[in-house]
């Protein structure tokens, strides 16, 4: 009987609990909350000022997420034009025109050379290898790095390294005994018509020629800093300057006067040719009213003897037995005291604008071409000559290399880093170009290395 009443009372009071809950939850609406929340739509969001805020949020919002696609593409693409590993492999593309190119090489038997147009928009920087000219143990090297356009790099080039060629021809056969009188010299702006040889194979594998003397009008100033600076002082600097109306011609030199003791004097002649080329360079671009020019740094190596002529701010570095860097020449800056007296006599000033400028414009004070400023005299082509015995030094190797590696490394960094290299098959020439774009430069480089281990440039 307990056990009876204990069931019923279990059973009563489930029923009970049962009946409580079923009329809870039927006095309570199950769409209650849905519909608070559509009566708080209606009172406070769907009003017309939210909706119209609303709208302009997500259209706003829209904008923001289009422009930030094309920013990314943007940056995608200005990123993989200048991420120095995109930049590298770019840098292989050798094939097509000069304009889409970006790098460019040249190896011989014990030199080799790497350039690179780098961040720049226009490649100005030429480079000449040619080794053993002709038989006569004599090689020549040269760096030319142009501003303000390519035209006075190209004239260089061809001219001015075509007329040295051609004396050391000259002056070696003379010497010999081969020839006894100089011949007629022709103008550059006349060169001969089949009678480059051996010089053209060079000249081929060396940088293309963009354009003729008679392209200039068409050539095109890249340099804003440089047009911005010459439109300001353009009252100053070209006044009374005119085109020349008279053509100005070498002045012909007798072959003995670079004889002496039975040795060529490779210092004179370098220097006349230079200044006899740029005084051509300068009546060539008053024709065109072509401001271009150029630094020159020229090597010349006949046995034991290494002559070194500069004209700006291109440098040459030697390694000796020791490892040790020996400048083969010195940059042009006008900030040097002797520098800038000559250029306060002539008239002229320097100005800081990002570095020390000739009258706030030109960053060296020794350059070909810069008509508008040479005319004044603010700006020469003399170069300056150092002559090495390597006997004395047993250099190891030679760095000749344009103011864009100078810009990142110091001679000495630059002398380890090649020292360490020079087992590579351009002699590190490529590595210390690339290593130079890798630390930020932002000018063209050009590498150009001279091999003096276990061979003879003879």
């Amino acid at each position: 009987m307990e056990d009876e009443l204990e069931d019923r009372v279990i059973e009563q009071t489930y029923v009970s609990f049962m009946k409580i809950v079923s009329r809870l939850t039927s006095s309570v609406p199950i769409d209650a909350p849905v519909s608070y929340l559509w009566k708080m739509v209606r009172l406070y969001l769907l009003r017309s000022e939210v909706v119209v805020c609303t709208l302009a949020f997500i259209l706003f919002f829209m904008y923001l997420q289009t422009i930030e696609l094309w920013s990314r593409a943007l940056l995608s693409r200005l990123s993989h034009a200048m991420s120095p590993m995109t930049a590298v492999q770019r840098m292989k593309l050798m094939d097509g025109s000069d304009a889409d190119k970006q790098s460019w090489e040249l190896k011989a038997s014990q030199s080799a050379v790497y350039a690179i147009k780098g961040r720049r928009m226009h490649m100005e920087d030429r480079f000449i290898i040619n080794e053993n000219i002709n038989n006569t143990g004599v090689s020549l090297f040269a760096i030319f790095d142009g501003h303000g356009g390519d035209f006075a790099a190209n004239y260089a080039r061809d001219h001015l390294i075509q007329n040295l060629f051609n004396k050391i021809v000259e002056l070696n056969d003379f010497k010999d005994g081969k020839i006894t009188t100089t011949p007629p010299k022709e103008s550059p702006d006349e060169p001969k018509p089949k009678e480059e040889s051996s010089f053209s194979v060079e000249r081929k594998t060396s940088f293309k020629k963009v354009g003729s003397v008679d392209d200039t009008s068409k050539k095109e100033i890249t340099d804003p800093q440089l047009l911005a600076q010459l439109s300001r002082n353009r009252p100053i600097i070209t006044r009374e300057v005119r085109p020349s109306t008279q053509p100005i011609h070498n002045v012909q030199v007798p072959l003995s006067s670079y004889i002496n003791k039975g040795k060529i004097n490779y210092g004179k002649l370098m220097t006349d040719e230079v200044l006899s080329a740029d005084r051509l360079l300068v009546a060539a671009a008053k024709k065109s009213m072509n401001v271009a020019g150029t630094t020159a740094l020229i090597a010349i190596m006949e046995g034991n003897q290494l002559y070194v002529a500069n004209v700006g701010d291109s440098r040459g570095v030697m390694c000796d037995s020791k490892g040790n860097a020996i400048p083969v020449s010195f940059d042009h800056k006008p900030q040097q005291v002797r520098e800038q007296k000559r250029i306060e006599a002539a008239g002229g000033y320097i100005a800081f604008n990002g570095v020390w400028r000739v009258a706030g414009i030109l960053a060296t004070s020794r350059a070909m071409g810069d008509y508008p400023l040479k005319d004044k005299k603010f700006v020469i082509a003399d170069p300056d000559i150092l002559t090495f015995d390597v006997s004395d030094h047993k250099p190891m190797f030679v760095i000749l290399a344009s103011d864009g590696l100078w810009d990142t490394f110091t001679n000495e960094e630059a002398i380890k880093f090649v020292k360490e290299r020079l087992d590579e098959p351009d002699f590190g020439a490529k590595s210390l170009t690339l290593q130079a774009y890798y630390r930020g430069s932002v000018d063209n480089i050009t590498v150009l290395v001279i091999n003096f281990l276990n061979k003879s440039l003879a």
